[in-house]
């Protein structure tokens, strides 16, 4: 497959390219392994296990736990120039916070095309992100890419959610502002457009399958049916948010990446805020093992990581 790709700062694509929404072509794709080094005999030794590394982010928007390998997967924008780089690449991070593997997905880029990737969700065995237009998915167990999804008419691609029947909920924060749906076979139609919708931002999945968002331009924390039906509306402490996570029971965190506070709404109750002074919290995710909020700090190249 060929593309020719030209991408401004303002998130502008042009694309031309012989399939919009197909399998990557067979190529030689190596995902990185676990922390190590060469020593002087010429072999590769794995760190030992009384060392630890943290960092290993370039620009950290998301995250998405991985409950069969216990790993936060980080996804990270590289140098975050024109958008045609194409230096994004994955983390993958011990729940203590800990580098596991500083690039997974990106220590090569035979076959790899990854940007500028924000949300990011794993469902089904495939890891999915959006990234410059594009809704992308690797394969969860090998990091192999599997297909890269053309939005058309999207700007600026930020949060995702992916349903358990593998629908893709993908928002764009930038105008237009709306909510993108992409079937299974590929096919992507508009879901929410406009109002309530102001900067939508980050997009979840409810107990009950239900789509979560909140907004930028708002505290508002707004569930639609799977027909796009506006349910329910709720209210974060503070606006400017970015994240959003649904538990089993239904409370709901939202980080604020303007303001840097967390706010836990419980069903049927008022939100509260739980933490605050969080520079740049962006798209957080849940690490079910451990029962922690695990918050990307954007510029400051960090996670957060609250218990609850």
């Amino acid at each position: 497959m060929t593309q020719t790709i030209i991408r401004s700062l303002n998130g502008a694509l042009a694309l031309s390219c012989a399939l919009v929404s197909t399998s990557i072509a067979a190529q030689e794709f190596r995902a990185g392994e676990p922390i190590g080094s060469i020593n002087e005999a010429g072999e590769h030794r794995p760190m030992s296990d009384n060392v630890k590394v943290f960092g290993a982010f370039h620009f950290s928007e998301s995250c998405t736990f991985d409950a069969e390998r216990n790993l936060i997967l980080a996804m990270n924008n590289g140098n975050r120039g024109d958008g045609t780089e194409n230096d994004g690449f994955v983390s993958l991070i011990n729940p203590d916070g800990s580098v596991h593997t500083p690039k997974w997905i990106g220590v090569t880029r035979d076959g790899l095309e990854l940007h500028q990737p924000l949300g990011s969700a794993i469902a089904n065995g495939s890891l999915f992100t959006v990234d410059v237009g594009f809704v992308r998915e690797f394969d969860l167990a090998t990091g192999k890419p599997v297909r890269n999804i053309e939005i058309p008419g999207s700007t600026l691609l930020n949060g995702i959610a992916v349903s358990d029947d593998g629908t893709i909920y993908a928002s764009n924060t930038r105008s237009p502002e709306r909510i993108y749906k992409v079937a299974t076979d590929g096919t992507v139609s508009t879901f929410v457009d406009g109002a309530p919708l102001a900067a939508p931002n980050g997009v979840a999945i409810d107990e009950k399958g239900n789509i979560v968002v909140v907004n930028v331009g708002d505290n508002a924390v707004l569930t639609f049916g799977t027909d796009g039906a506006l349910l329910e509306t709720q209210y974060a402490v503070e606006g400017g948010n970015d994240g959003i996570v649904v538990l089993a029971d239904g409370t709901k965190y939202v980080s604020s990446v303007r303001f840097g506070s967390v706010s836990r709404l419980r069903p049927g109750q008022p939100a509260e805020m739980i933490a605050e002074g969080i520079p740049s919290a962006a798209s957080m995710c849940y690490d079910s093992t451990q029962n922690q909020l695990v918050i990307p700090l954007n510029s400051n190249f960090a996670l957060a990581f609250i218990k609850l």
